[in-house]
């Protein structure tokens, strides 16, 4: 199975009172983020049969928008199990649930997600340190015995990319 781990997009300053920091939407800069990475992902034929997030709106927002980038048509699906209080074992049995899925996109939160992220790919179980930076994804392969992460990518590096190969097509417009 495939799973591509995705952060929430960039949702402003966290606020103070729990509750409302639960219904903290997605800012201008979270919003363009979600664009770019989920185009990204189209380009690079992303197909995923579930899109699953964490119950909060900024998680939601990101899946939704990156889901739609993707051409994604089910059935948003929210689990506690991608909450930022949420614990490793309750991750495990996500997966478990989704198992038979060729590949699935999860939104969540850190730092429990790199933790998540870091445990699944190191073999001894001794988590890797993985510093998964808002609206990245990283693409890992699951099998039997543990995860392989194939690759991360960040908004910035998508960005950088982006912007190179529109100024080397802009040199090569002005050459002739």
């Amino acid at each position: 199975m495939i799973v591509y781990f995705v952060r929430h997009a960039s949702a402003g300053q966290q606020m103070a009172d729990p509750a409302k920091d639960q219904r903290r939407a997605l800012d201008r800069e979270g919003i363009e983020q979600c664009g770019l990475m989920g185009r990204t992902l189209a380009g690079l034929d992303a197909h995923v049969d579930a899109v699953i997030s964490s119950p909060l709106k900024r998680a939601i927002q990101t899946a939704s928008l990156i889901g739609n980038e993707l051409g994604y048509e089910g059935k948003l699906q929210l689990d506690p199990a991608l909450a930022p209080e949420a614990t490793f074992e309750q991750f495990r049995r996500l997966l478990q649930k989704y198992s038979s899925s060729e590949a699935i996109l999860i939104v969540g939160h850190n730092p429990n997600f790199s933790q998540f992220l870091g445990t699944l790919i190191s073999p001894a179980r001794n988590a890797a340190r993985i510093d998964l930076k808002k609206a990245a994804v990283a693409k890992v392969e699951l099998d039997n015995r543990a995860g392989i992460l194939k690759w991360c990518i960040t908004p910035k590096i998508v960005r950088g990319l982006y912007d190179t190969l529109a100024s080397s097509s802009r040199l090569k417009t002005s050459r002739k």
